[in-house]
C-alpha cells in the first residue's frame, strides 16, 4: 500500500519577485508584504488550490540579521504577523480554510553559506524569539534551507526549549547529495541530531537531483523524510547579504519532469513532498495529480506532527 503524504506547497519567493513590477532588493519579500500584499495572498490561494496540504508563510527573510540591513522597515514582530494574516487571507480565498499555517525558520544571516552563521548561543536565543513570537497563531514551524550542523543543532535546540516540534529542512550540495552546504556529510548531520524530536527531516532548496542522491540515506535514519527541491539552475552568483534574481531558474525543469523527481523520492519512500525557490503552483498541481494516480492518500499536518 502506498505511504500516506502530506503535500508542502512551493516557492513563494521566486513567485513573488516574477509577479510584481518593482525592482527586487535585499528585502524585496518583506517590502512585497507592504507594497503589494495581494500578491502573497494571491500565491497562497493559488497553491491552495493546486493541492497544497499547508501554507507557509512569507517569514524567510524576517531574521534580526536581515531586518538590520534594511531602513524603516516594520519590527520583526509586526512583519511575522502580517505574514500570518495574509497566508489566513490567502488560504480563506481558496476555500481551503481549514489549511494548516506554517512558519518559516530560515538560516539567520543568509541563505546557503554557512561561513555567516551567528554563535551558537545567539542562534538559539534568536530562533527561540521567532518561535515564541509565532507558536500561538501557527500550526507549526519548518526550519528551512538550514546549511550546518551548527544552524541545525540550533534550530532544535530553541525548538525544544519552546516546547515545539518542527520539520527541519537541511539545504546539500548540488553536485554531491551526500553532503551539505557546509561540506559536513549528510550522515554526520542526521547522527548529530539523533537526541531530537523533529516531525520530519527534509532536503530542500537543492537541485533535485541531489535531493534524490540524499533519499536512500534519509531512509536508512529513524526519521520521517522527504524533499522540497529548488529549480535554479546553480546558487554560486548569490552572495552573502544578495539579492535572489542575480540567479537563473532552469528551463528544463517543468512540472512533470519536477514530479519525475518526486516519483524517485516517493518511492525511497518520502512522505512530505513540495517544492522550494522556482517551483510554482502548476508543479505543486502536478504533485498531486501524482499522488492521486499513485494511491497514495494525503496526510494531513496534524496527523504528521502527531
Amino acid at each position: 500500500m502506498a505511504q500516506p503524504v502530506l503535500l508542502l506547497d512551493g516557492g513563494m519567493g521566486q513567485e513573488l519577485i516574477h509577479r510584481s513590477t518593482a525592482q527586487a532588493t535585499h528585502h524585496w519579500s518583506l517590502q512585497v508584504m507592504m507594497d503589494e500584499p495581494h500578491l502573497v495572498t494571491e500565491v497562497h490561494r493559488e497553491f491552495c488550490e493546486a493541492g497544497a496540504d499547508i501554507a507557509c508563510l512569507n517569514t524567510y527573510a524576517v531574521t534580526r540579521a536581515r531586518l538590520a540591513r534594511g531602513q524603516n522597515l516594520p519590527t520583526l514582530e509586526a512583519l511575522l504577523r502580517n505574514a500570518y494574516e495574509l497566508a489566513k487571507q490567502g488560504t480563506t480565498y481558496s476555500g481551503k480554510t481549514n489549511t494548516p499555517l506554517i512558519a518559516a525558520l530560515p538560516p539567520l544571516v543568509a541563505s546557503y553559506r554557512a561561513e555567516t552563521q551567528l554563535p551558537i548561543a545567539q542562534m538559539i536565543e534568536e530562533y527561540q524569539e521567532l518561535i515564541d513570537l509565532q507558536k500561538s497563531r501557527v500550526d507549526g514551524f519548518l526550519a528551512e534551507t538550514i546549511p550546518s550542523i551548527t544552524e541545525a543543532t540550533a534550530v532544535l535546540t530553541a525548538a525544544d526549549q519552546a516546547g515545539v516540534r518542527i520539520m527541519l529542512g537541511f539545504t546539500v550540495s548540488d553536485d554531491d547529495g551526500k553532503r551539505l552546504r557546509s561540506g559536513e556529510p549528510l550522515a554526520e548531520a542526521l547522527e548529530a541530531i539523533e537526541s531530537y524530536d523533529p516531525v520530519a527531516i527534509l532536503i530542500n532548496c537543492s537541485k533535485p537531483e541531489a535531493a534524490s542522491q540524499a533519499m536512500p540515506m534519509l531512509a536508512q535514519s529513524r526519521f520521517i523524510f522527504g524533499a522540497f527541491a529548488n529549480g535554479f539552475t546553480a546558487i554560486d552568483a548569490l552572495e552573502p547579504g544578495g539579492v535572489v534574481d542575480v540567479l537563473q531558474a532552469r528551463k528544463d525543469l517543468s512540472p512533470v519532469q519536477y514530479a519525475k523527481f518526486a516519483t524517485e523520492w516517493l518511492d525511497a519512500g518520502a512522505t512530505v513532498i513540495g517544492g522550494c525557490c522556482e517551483v510554482g503552483p502548476e508543479h505543486i498541481k502536478a504533485l498531486d495529480e501524482l499522488l492521486l494516480s499513485r494511491g497514495h492518500k494525503k496526510l494531513t499536518w496534524q496527523e504528521l506532527a502527531a
